[in-house]
């Protein structure tokens, strides 16, 4: 009888506990039955999914993949499982998500209202932070990210460009007047921030071509939030998503300056996950309802 679910199941739990003595134990068969059972799981498939040794256990690139997706494909049998047997007409679990400070707060908060009207039985584990995680390291399920994305394994779906620009308050712009070239930005407070895919680096247009401007100020910040604010508070000249301060523009509180500087200084923003096609319901429907909605969110003037 095929039985590949008990031993995904096996592979699991070998993995989370970096032990075949350990996860012997727990499921009540010996080490040696343990030892077998993944030795025929990468027979069948013909790649090594472990490294052994005398310390540890460690998983190959195939190792993780197989990981990755019998979990999905595990957590999937339980919801269906769980859905049938409880009579359940919705869909239920939790949800990890990361997102940078500022997209989590003027884009991905606002939608959870109506998200949970859809879907109320699905918790968001929601965390902000403009460092970039590691999905696998992190259990992370879906992770918003601004910038130039690095080659991996994960799916990414894009969202959509972000327009950056440069803007300081009426009360920065009184005290210490407008710059009206580029050049005049060095006599000037840039708040610039210090997350590795930023730095004190202006990438802005000049003379029509893409200057690299080294500009610097009284603050270095590891968010964009911390700049916004630091900006409204009249601190000094930032350098910012327009989604991020695109009620402050509205409302006056801040004033873009040299927008003909930042042409074409963009950011793409897209959510990663793990699995491709091979995700749990619940992080479908998270997905499901989020991407069409910041997308609509991103193209907003």
């Amino acid at each position: 009888m095929d039985n590949r679910i008990g031993e995904m199941q096996v592979f699991q739990r070998v993995v989370d506990t970096g032990s075949f003595s350990e996860t012997a134990r727990q499921l009540l068969m010996t080490p040696s039955t343990v030892s077998k059972l993944i030795a025929r799981i990468e027979a069948r498939l013909g790649v090594r999914l472990l490294e052994r040794s005398t310390r540890r256990l460690s998983l190959t690139q195939e190792g993780q993949i197989y990981y990755d997706r019998s979990r999905a494909l595990l957590v999937d049998l339980e919801e269906i499982e769980h859905d049938l047997s409880t009579g359940a007409t919705s869909i239920s679990g939790t949800v990890r998500v990361s997102s940078s400070v500022g997209f989590g707060i003027v884009a991905v908060e606002p939608l959870l209202p109506a998200f949970w009207e859809a879907h109320p039985n699905i918790v968001i584990d929601l965390s902000l932070s403009d460092e970039v995680i590691d999905l696998y390291l992190d259990h992370t399920d879906v992770a918003f990210r601004v910038g130039r994305l690095p080659d991996s394994s994960l799916t990414a779906l894009k969202l959509g460009t972000a327009q950056r620009l440069m803007v300081a308050s009426p009360d920065y712009l009184a005290r210490h007047g407008t710059p009206q070239t580029v050049e005049d930005l060095a006599h000037h407070s840039c708040l610039g921030l210090n997350f590795r895919r930023s730095g004190p680096i202006w990438p802005l247009q000049d003379s029509g071509r893409v200057q690299d401007r080294n500009l610097s100020g009284p603050l270095i910040a590891n968010n964009g939030g911390t700049v916004q604010r630091l900006a409204l508070a009249g601190a000094g000249i930032g350098r910012i998503g327009e989604f991020h301060i695109r009620e402050d523009l509205r409302e006056g509180r801040l004033i873009e300056i040299l927008p003909e500087a930042t042409r074409g200084d963009t950011e793409d923003i897209h959510a990663l996950f793990i699995g491709g096609d091979n995700i749990p319901h619940r992080i479908r429907a998270f997905l499901d309802f989020m991407v069409p909605r910041l997308r609509a969110f991103l193209v907003a003037p």
